[in-house]
């Protein structure tokens, strides 16, 4: 999060990079207030001088036997009007606190300009979409006629938006998770971390999902908890108000966790199936790297990520989103996008982003360089290593067969204990 101080110094470069955001309006009004904050700590100096002065004077007619009453008088007026003004401040700087917290990242000079999806940029395309000579099935028919998935019931026990899997649909799933933490840590050396499905206020408002995505949150108001969108947030912050030392980065985490989306402002778009769900599984990546680092480690992050989608055998795309398309906290981002051939189109799958310092300075976690001298905000980095959910429909749609069965991609096969999912009755429902 930005300070005053920040603002002030950079304000031609904040309006420069907020207005490729299409956010460019925010800073006026930040302005404005700061502008009338400064005039009251200026009137409220002056009246204290005064105040001051007229205490001195009342104490010299005091020592000489004089009647200081009238000025007495006076100066406790001055000490009301010195009050409404800190009455004020507080008023202005709670304003300013929040409509600061409102001011997304920056976008990098890298990052191309646009001001939504239509501009972002497709910099990578991998594998072959393939091809089929017979009438092919989405994922949410050959989960019902493979006995895999139950949207139904699911709904039945929380609502739309639930899923549920079956038989082999569940093991397929566990599986890609298993799978997908073992690549990570084994092959691309990250350290796993279990951590908790509810975080506080704080934790989201340090990783930038509150105040902006507040209405997207479930929240326990008993506890003032809320069941995380991500395992970013509790990752993340575990190292809040933290301080490492310079040879401990990088530092870098892999994570599963079900994640819970109330989607609030998405009504209107997409639902059927995995295409929009209210809980999901995700394996997230984090980062946490020295600045002169961060943006060779966001490559080396996306194509973690990427590795995953290729051993998968999934065809994918890889986007550079544009200034207007980016998420609220990053300074950069790739969306990896995988192919569902009964949708005919690209279904994002993971999000790859550099928030550089921005999650830093809301959370205070530091680095001490080795140098000497003050510590330093570090860089912050995250990525979904994937999504299940719209891996799921990528993986059912494009290994479907002319049977109507599917076949498990090969590197799956030691985890599920099966190469095919056919119609031999998965449940018992």
């Amino acid at each position: 999060m930005y300070n005053l101080k920040f603002i002030r110094d950079n304000t031609e470069s904040m309006r420069r990079g907020l207005a490729r955001r299409g956010e460019a309006h925010r800073l006026d009004s930040i302005l404005k207030l700061e502008e009338r904050r400064r005039g009251i700590l200026a009137e409220v100096e002056v009246l204290k001088a005064e105040r001051n002065a007229k205490s001195r004077e009342i104490g010299s007619i005091k020592k000489s036997g004089g009647d200081a009453n009238e000025l007495q008088a006076y100066v406790r007026s001055l000490g009301d009007k010195i009050k409404d003004f800190d009455d004020e401040l507080k008023t202005v700087d709670s304003e300013l606190q929040e409509k600061i917290s409102w001011l997304p990242n920056l976008p990098h000079d890298s990052v191309p300009d646009g001001e939504d999806a239509s501009s972002n940029v497709v910099r990578k395309e991998w594998g072959e979409k393939p091809e089929f000579h017979f009438p092919i099935k989405d994922h949410l028919e050959l989960g019902r006629s493979l006995g895999i998935l139950d949207f139904e019931r699911g709904a039945k026990v929380a609502g739309s938006g639930f899923p549920l899997y079956t038989g082999k649909g569940a093991a397929l799933e566990r599986a890609l998770i298993n799978f997908m933490l073992d690549t990570h840590v084994k092959e691309h050396s990250y350290t796993e971390i279990y951590p908790p499905f509810m975080v506080n206020y704080e934790s989201l408002f340090a990783t930038g999902q509150i105040p902006k995505l507040l209405e997207d949150m479930y929240k326990c108001k008993d506890d003032d908890l809320y069941l995380i969108p991500t395992a970013e947030v509790p990752v993340t912050n575990m190292h809040r108000d933290e301080t490492f030392s310079e040879k401990q980065l990088p530092v870098n985490y892999a994570a599963f966790t079900a994640c819970f989306r109330r989607e609030a402002g998405s009504y209107g778009r997409e639902t059927r199936g995995f295409l929009r769900v209210h809980q999901f599984n995700k394996v997230e990546l984090v980062k946490i790297v020295h600045p002169d680092d961060s943006y060779d480690e966001h490559e080396k992050l996306t194509l973690n990520a990427e590795r995953i989608l290729e051993m998968l055998e999934i065809p994918y795309r890889r986007l550079e989103l544009c200034a207007g398309d980016l998420g609220f906290a990053a300074a950069k981002c790739y969306d990896l996008e995988v192919w569902s051939p009964a949708e005919e189109k690209w279904l994002e799958a993971s999000s790859c982003s550099n928030f550089e310092d921005f999650q830093a300075r809301r959370a205070n976690i530091r680095f001490k360089p080795e140098s000497g001298g003050k510590a330093l905000f570090v860089h912050t980095l995250n990525g979904s290593g994937l999504a299940t959910s719209r891996l799921m429909v990528a993986l059912l749609e494009n290994n479907q067969t002319e049977e109507g069965t599917v076949m498990a991609p090969k590197v799956l096969v030691p985890y599920t204990g099966f190469s095919i999912i056919g119609y031999k009755k998965n449940t018992e429902f």
